[in-house]
């Protein structure tokens, strides 16, 4: 089992602050990492902090925008004189912006790019710089079902992370011979705050989730805590520029018909 242990590692976690960010940070705490966590948001970074620490993990919080190139080089720098060099990066802050593509703003599908792939891409250059120094190095991007497929009114999103599928293969492609492993994460529908109100009998969504899932569930934010341990630890040093879909299995299928048992 010592091919899992992230005991002296430090892993950095964009949007650790809540949902899926914050089940995969907490994963990576329980296999021995210590955790950086950035936000912008003051409020769920102070509760995001409390919860670390009152499980026990080792934790820190740098407030900052990802996408802003010098403000992350600026923190990503504190970071290293304040903590030490980082070893897994995982590339997990991201939005989404519904809105049908013919009358979607064009500044918001430049947002939703800016924040879901050119912010994985600076962070990325950012960490690698020092992992190639180091020779080692884990960066999981986190993407989306939506890496693969489409899906009415979100053109922007689809667009950023079928992008940030196509950069973690690149960056794999450049930095392997460093001992760099970047790979991918794509979570399917998962059991949040967010989707809480529609995960009831009846609800229409619910019920095309449950149906179209050969799991016949929703992902519980525990079930990526395997994934993200694998991809962060020796474990996974020879598996590059892949995506692993977390997702029930509905990538594996068409879907059964309305009247199949």
């Amino acid at each position: 089992m010592n091919l899992f242990d992230l005991k002296g590692k430090r892993a950095l976690i964009t949007g650790g602050t809540h949902g899926l960010g914050m089940a995969m940070a907490e994963g990576l705490a329980k296999a021995g990492a210590e955790l950086i966590i950035t936000g912008t948001t003051p409020a769920k970074m102070e509760e995001a902090l409390n919860y670390y620490k009152g499980k026990g993990y080792t934790a820190s919080g740098y407030l900052f925008d990802v996408t802003n190139e010098l403000d992350a080089a600026k923190y990503f720098s504190i970071i290293t004189k304040e903590i030490g060099d980082i070893h897994i990066l995982v590339n997990n802050a991201g939005i989404i912006k519904r809105e049908v593509a013919i009358s979607m703003p064009v500044s918001d599908f430049r947002k939703v790019i800016d924040v879901d792939l050119v912010g994985p891409f600076i962070m990325s250059q950012l960490v690698a710089k020092q992992m190639i120094e180091r020779r080692e190095g884990k960066i999981i991007n986190i993407c989306s079902m939506m890496s693969e497929l489409g899906r009415n009114t979100v053109s922007a999103y689809a667009a950023a992370k079928g992008g940030l599928k196509m950069l973690t293969k690149n960056l794999a492609t450049e930095w392997a011979k460093y001992n760099i492993q970047v790979n991918g994460i794509g979570p399917g529908y998962f059991a949040t705050s967010q989707t809480e109100p529609i995960r009831v009998d009846g609800h229409p969504f619910n019920d095309f989730i449950i149906n179209r899932t050969p799991a016949a569930r929703w992902g519980n934010p525990d079930d990526l805590a395997g994934t993200v341990i694998f991809l962060a630890s020796k474990a996974s040093d020879f598996v590059n520029g892949q995506i692993v879909y977390v997702d029930g299995g509905i990538l594996a299928t068409i879907g059964k018909p309305s009247n199949e048992e």
